[in-house]
């Protein structure tokens, strides 16, 4: 194995394997850095990955239980077997890291296991606890920092991993709470919320805010928090959580209300803090080298994503805006470009964003409010799903697709769906903002019937004010 490349790419998350992969195509001697001993970084092994085994896992037991009669399926003693279920989600993991061994072996990537820290410009010192503290330096002409996020602590609200927990102890509890509280109101904990409520937890899920899911469309919040009532969650808005106290087997809260700041109690078997993710940054060596942060800890990039140290780059999740594997991986490979010459560009107002509850939600572009803020002067097309002829069929009905569009120009500015298979649909939307298109061009476009994609036509067929089935 060598100790000299032309890039070496410090993290193995979706943004460092993938920047890797894109290097190595371009014919840069490569080199990827990660301390964990199977690559795929928080999204792939204690993220977005289990998180979506379980919401299916939990999703089949959720219909056999409450669906099935009214199809004339008869079932009975249905009962969740919590170890199968999370054996199938760590045969989930394990098949898909392998294969991510596989593809730096295929293209050619060295494997460095061990904490990476940048010593200088063109060196990084791989620091492992295996063999005996080893230390090696790698020389290399450019470095690209993805080391990913990690959970934001709440003051007062110490994680063990067993009563109090993170979304990675979220995805490995050893039996079904009997009360789950969710701190914050966000993907993770709703996600995870639901993946338990579905196997038989009561979930309580307290929010700082006066809504759930912030920075979405408020139309969208609203409707899913209806929805999400509906099938039994429990919402506590506008709420702080000022401190939890873990006993043997049992959690105690303490809360106050965001106005008035009245004070309460709350127990639950289990307490989830999901408040959101912040940059990893410690022992990169960031101060030694003089590369800057902003206020947040976020590492600051330009458009290139090099930051004020030449030959030095970061993307992902470390650099802030969207926390998403997606988003990360996109810039990677145009950081990867970049540096190899060529050009790159990501369009960020054309990057989905999606909550793997039940039903889904799946945004792209402006939010209502964004557009109002900002004095656009805007066009809105909705269809209901309740109006879609194979939603009823599916007897999966809640939600509505949510269009758009600059008034005068018809151009696509947005979309907000809640309902079936919404992360798929909105890609559709998301293809036309990528390609200028306006509503009237999703309008004009062939969708086979019957078919969920219908009800994007026919919100986009609203915009213009000629919907067909409504």
């Amino acid at each position: 194995m060598s100790d000299s490349y032309d890039l070496i790419v410090i993290g193995g998350g979706p943004a460092g394997y993938v920047g890797a992969i894109r290097a190595a195509q371009l014919g840069l001697k490569t080199a990827i850095i990660e301390k964990e001993s199977t690559l795929g970084g928080t999204c792939l092994n204690v993220g977005c990955i289990p998180s979506k085994a379980l919401l299916q896992s939990s999703h089949h037991f959720e219909v056999a239980s409450h669906e099935f009669a009214a199809h004339g399926i008869r079932v009975s003693g249905l009962k969740v077997d919590l170890k199968t279920m999370m054996g199938r989600k760590e045969s989930v993991v394990n098949e898909l890291t392998k294969g991510i061994e596989y593809l730096m072996k295929k293209n050619k990537i060295d494997r460095h296991v061990g904490a990476g820290e940048i010593t200088d410009p063109g060196k990084v010192l791989v620091k492992t606890t295996k063999k005996g503290n080893k230390k090696q330096v790698l020389k290399t002409s450019t470095i690209m920092i993805a080391t990913g996020s990690d959970v934001t602590p709440l003051a007062g609200v110490k994680i063990d991993e067993k009563q109090i927990v993170s979304s990675t102890g979220a995805l490995s509890l050893s039996k079904v709470p009997k009360k789950l509280v969710v701190i914050g109101a966000g993907v993770i904990g709703l996600e995870l919320g639901s993946v338990w409520h579905r196997l038989g937890a009561e979930v309580e899920v307290v929010e700082f805010l006066d809504h759930i899911l912030p920075g979405m469309d408020s139309e969208i919040s609203k409707q899913m928090q209806r929805i999400l009532k509906k099938q039994g969650l429990g919402f506590k808005l506008s709420t702080k959580v000022t401190g939890a106290t873990a006993a043997k087997g049992a959690t105690s809260l303490t809360m106050e209300t965001v106005k008035g700041g009245k004070k309460e109690t709350m127990n639950a078997d289990v307490v989830l803090v999901a408040i959101g993710r912040r940059p990893i940054t410690d022992g990169l060596g960031l101060d030694h080298v003089g590369i800057k942060t902003d206020d947040h800890g976020f590492v600051s990039v330009d458009n290139d994503y090099q930051t004020n140290v030449e030959g030095i780059y970061a993307v992902g999740d470390v650099i802030g805006g969207a926390m998403l594997a997606h988003k990360a991986e996109d810039e990677a490979v145009v950081c990867v470009e970049i540096i190899a010459g060529e050009t790159g560009h990501i369009n960020y107002d054309a990057i989905p964003g999606i909550v793997y509850t039940h039903p889904e939600v799946a945004a792209v572009g402006k939010t209502e409010e964004q557009l109002k803020a900002a004095g656009v002067d805007y066009t809105v097309g909705t269809f209901p799903f309740s109006a879609n002829a194979r939603a009823r069929c599916n007897a999966d009905d809640d939600g509505f697709v949510k269009i758009l569009t600059e008034a005068k120009i018809d151009r696509l500015l947005g979309c907000h769906i809640i309902g079936p298979e919404a992360g798929d649909l909105i890609q559709e939307v998301v293809v036309a903002m990528e390609l200028s298109g306006s509503a009237e061009d999703v309008a004009r476009i062939c969708h086979g019937h019957p078919g969920l994609p219908e009800a994007v036509k026919e919100a986009a067929l609203s915009a213009g004010g000629r919907a067909m089935h409504i």
